[in-house]
């Protein structure tokens, strides 16, 4: 018998590298030869969070007044989306005076506000500019050469990359966004969703959104999207299972309304007060389950034991379904709201709305904490 692969725990996966850092390690590996016009098979840069890491160069070619760097972006064990991808680095003599950074081939172009680069700009973020500047002159000052340079940063294959990120909702046009504030890449981290949450909700609201809808994932935002057709595409948020994360950064940002949509599972946990939903955060409370169904009008003990003994809250939407109690919708999306205003609290109004996985509208509930001005 084939003995099962063991997976994995989060403590032994390997940590990777962002595409900030390997821009910066290209550009190094370029610029050093052009200026000593000898091929360079690897760079050692020094990267935010406090050390060196070197960097194996893919290729490396020298025409008469540029070099070009490649290196292929290896991401550990964290299933990020650029992991394989070449990032190359052009570096070029300037007639004018310092260091000239752009974004080349499969290199995003921000289009919209609310993004820490300015709209026309190549979507490279301040920290890896700040490496990839300061490496540059690093180098410069070390061969005692006082010239202007130009370097390009592509990504052959960034369009087509970006096609799995949310580049292009965020305004960000024509390949992916070189990023990255540690220059490592932690496999499944957590700060890095919720870092793209908050950048969603600033081009949201730079957008003139003043209202949001927020959603647990790519299904629930379909139907989100059907639910409120008026609202711009900047306007709908993944927010995965960081709801609470998600409801606070929006008040902070200035978000008016927020509409939560999404199915039983999840919203059952934040009905209870659970603002972090992932499936291992906290199991779904069928007594409370029960009680919401007491409230929506369930009188007979067998059902009450039968949604008691669900498997799952999707199973015990469908028990109330079946029975015709269909208030039991509204009443739990009343707690999500409830337990929404109480997380941030209070100052914004906040909906909920439930839907069954297979897309059918179960029911809604709102709650305005605005005060009149």
């Amino acid at each position: 018998m084939e003995a099962k692969a063991k997976k994995k725990d989060k403590k032994e996966m390997r940590s990777g590298y962002t595409t900030g850092a390997c821009a910066t390690a290209t550009t190094k590996a370029a610029l050093v030869a052009l200026i000593t016009k000898e091929k360079q098979l690897d760079a050692t840069i020094y990267l935010p969070v406090g050390k060196f890491a070197t960097f194996e160069m893919d290729s490396c070619d020298i025409g008469s007044d540029f070099a070009e760097a490649g290196t292929i972006k290896d991401a550990g064990d964290d299933p990020d989306a650029t992991h394989g991808a070449l990032i190359i680095a052009r570096v070029s003599w300037s007639k004018e005076p310092g260091i000239n950074l752009d974004g080349g081939i499969g290199v995003g172009r921000v289009t919209k506000e609310g993004l820490p680069v300015s709209v026309g700009e190549a979507a490279i973020n301040p920290v890896p500019r700040k490496m990839i500047c300061e490496t540059a002159e690093e180098v410069l000052h070390s061969y005692g050469i006082e010239r202007g340079i130009s370097i390009i940063i592509s990504v052959p294959e960034g369009e087509k990359i970006a096609e799995k990120t949310l580049n292009k909702r965020l305004g960000i046009i024509g390949g992916i966004s070189i990023l990255g504030t540690r220059g490592t890449v932690i496999p499944f981290s957590s700060s890095a969703y919720m870092a793209s949450i908050v950048q969603a909700i600033s081009v949201a609201r730079a957008s003139g959104c003043r209202h949001v809808v927020i959603s647990t994932g790519g299904r629930s935002e379909k139907y989100g999207i059907m639910q409120y057709p008026e609202l711009p595409e900047e306007a709908f948020i993944e927010m995965g299972d960081f709801v609470g994360f998600t409801l606070k950064q929006c008040k902070k940002q200035g978000i008016e309304k927020v509409s939560l949509v999404g199915m039983m599972g999840k919203f059952s946990k934040v009905a209870q007060g659970v603002m972090m939903v992932h499936s291992k955060s906290a199991p779904v409370d069928f007594n409370f389950l029960a009680n919401v169904a007491r409230d929506a009008g369930v009188t007979e003990q067998n059902l009450i034991n039968e949604v008691r003994g669900a498997n799952t809250a999707s199973q015990v939407g469908d028990i109330m379904l079946d029975h015709g109690y269909v208030e039991f919708f509204s009443i739990l999306c009343n707690y999500c709201c409830a337990a929404g205003l109480k997380e941030v609290g209070g100052g914004i109004s906040i909906e909920t709305s439930l839907y069954s996985m297979k897309g059918a509208f179960l029911g809604k509930a709102g709650k305005d904490d605005r005060t009149e001005n």
